[in-house]
């Protein structure tokens, strides 16, 4: 009878961290580049009282076992990295990668990190930076007087500067691609940082070997999904509930049995 508290217990483990991802989630419906985080669970090891195919006599063998499980673990908190709504914005800093690929943002340290979140911001030097300030990387500079800023689907960016008739480029906005995304780690802030599950950063030009285009005026949106994680919400709360009754049932075949005389 004790096993079977146990168990329950590993069940109430695993659903609380569930829930605790979903709340992530719901947490980071409005952030923009925001990935879903879904919380994967596997059975823990078996008590085998009597393995399947123990011969029982000549020539006979046991056609089924008896195998008690002994509960269940959080395996992995998997990112999905679907594509998020692109939310129309009207300012010329908002980029979105429709597709495949990440911006490469410079830390503090000097670490390369990566983004989805394209809302960028300029310093007083005309720097394109990320909302906390740190540079985007190759830097792209806006000079000053520039009255247009164009941002094409390859992510070249064309200013026109003053009086000037035609716009001159000054720089590019170059996006990476990752074997493994989901081995990315996160750090917060809308970034994440290489691992050796994600794969090298290889570098390309948006729109072409599979890389995304970029959208200029436009931002991407988070791609959680209130009413599925409304879904995933009510079946962890209901798994959660179940697994309280089997202990309070263990617990009260436990009495009676203390009872016995």
């Amino acid at each position: 009878m004790l096993r079977s508290l146990h168990t329950a217990a590993t069940g109430m483990i695993a659903q609380q961290t569930n829930l605790d991802v979903i709340a992530n989630n719901m947490a980071n419906v409005n952030t923009y580049g925001y990935k879903k985080v879904r919380a994967e669970f596997q059975d823990l090891i078996y008590q085998t009282e009597r393995a399947a195919g123990a011969q029982m006599g000549q020539g006979t063998y046991q056609p089924v076992g008896v195998e008690i499980g002994l509960g269940v673990k959080t395996a992995a908190t998997s990112r999905i990295f679907t594509t998020g709504i692109m939310q129309s914005t009207g300012r010329n800093l908002d980029v979105a990668i429709e597709g495949d690929g990440f911006f490469q943002i410079t830390l503090d340290d000097g670490t390369i990190a990566y983004t989805r979140d394209g809302s960028f911001k300029m310093d007083a030097n005309g720097s394109l930076t990320t909302t906390d300030g740190y540079q985007l990387m190759p830097p792209v500079q806006i000079p000053q007087n520039t009255k247009e800023i164009t941002i094409t689907p390859q992510g070249m960016v064309f200013v026109k500067v003053g009086a000037q008739p035609e716009q001159t480029q000054v720089g590019q906005l170059q996006i990476v691609k990752f074997q493994n995304n989901s081995g990315l780690a996160a750090t917060g802030h809308n970034l994440y940082l290489e691992t050796p599950a994600s794969g090298v950063p290889v570098p390309g030009i948006a729109g072409q070997d599979g890389y995304g285009t970029i959208q200029q005026y436009f931002v991407e949106g988070s791609n959680v999904q209130t009413v599925e994680e409304m879904i995933a919400l009510i079946k962890a709360e209901r798994a959660f509930e179940s697994n309280s009754k089997i202990i309070t049932s263990a617990s009260n075949i436990l009495q009676v049995t203390n009872n016995l005389q």
